[in-house]
């Protein structure tokens, strides 16, 4: 079966999460960002990391969730077949790793975005990062609006956003109140039982 290596609240949140949608065999270890186990597997030290019984590894959380959706066409989990679906899959997958995930970085480590030092200029970099986390949830929520999910049915890339949604909760100001339909978004997850229990196994309960 296969294994996933996950980081407690990380975007390997969402892998985990499909793999419970799924319900096939998988086994779920958690690692620490660049802790000896997981460079045994990677060795970029970094989460999501998918290895296959044969040993075969595939990293990256879009890869992976694509990966798992076309594995497992039984689980209805890509948001569709046609053409066009298939593109809007690959667009919403791009925003979440290159605009949505990318925007948080100045906001998780400011310190990789100045040579400035001082406490002033991080804070001025997290500042700066807020106003980048805010113009993608004002996306994402126009685009949600009469929508239940972001593709055509529940899909991986509901999944792909659970992650981002929780730490935009945790860290905007106004914890995200401002995008009524981002916050229907994960209320609607949150009360699935298979994100239940992933949530449950990642807090350790």
């Amino acid at each position: 079966m296969p294994t996933l290596y996950y980081a407690v609240g990380a975007c390997s949140m969402a892998p985990h999460i499909v793999l419970e949608w799924i319900g096939a065999p998988f086994e779920a270890v958690k690692v620490q960002y660049g802790s000896p186990e997981l460079l045994a597997v990677n060795p970029a030290g970094a989460v999501p990391t998918l290895r296959e019984d044969d040993g075969w590894l595939l990293t990256q959380a879009g890869a992976i969730l694509d990966y798992l959706s076309q594995k497992h066409p039984e689980a209805n989990l890509s948001g569709g077949d046609s053409l066009r679906q298939k593109a809007e899959n690959h667009r919403w997958s791009a925003f979440l790793t290159s605009d949505m995930h990318a925007a948080f970085w100045p906001v998780f480590m400011p310190y990789r975005y100045t040579t400035d030092e001082s406490d002033e200029a991080r804070a001025k970099v997290v500042a700066a990062g807020h106003v980048l986390v805010h113009k993608q949830f004002a996306t994402l929520d126009k685009h949600l609006e009469g929508r239940e999910w972001i593709l055509d049915g529940k899909s991986v890339i509901d999944a792909y956003a659970f992650p981002m949604i929780r730490w935009g909760k945790k860290l905007l100001e106004g914890n995200l109140t401002q995008y009524p339909n981002v916050l229907a978004l994960h209320d609607r997850l949150a009360a699935d039982p298979a994100v239940q229990k992933v949530l449950d196994r990642e807090s350790g309960n």
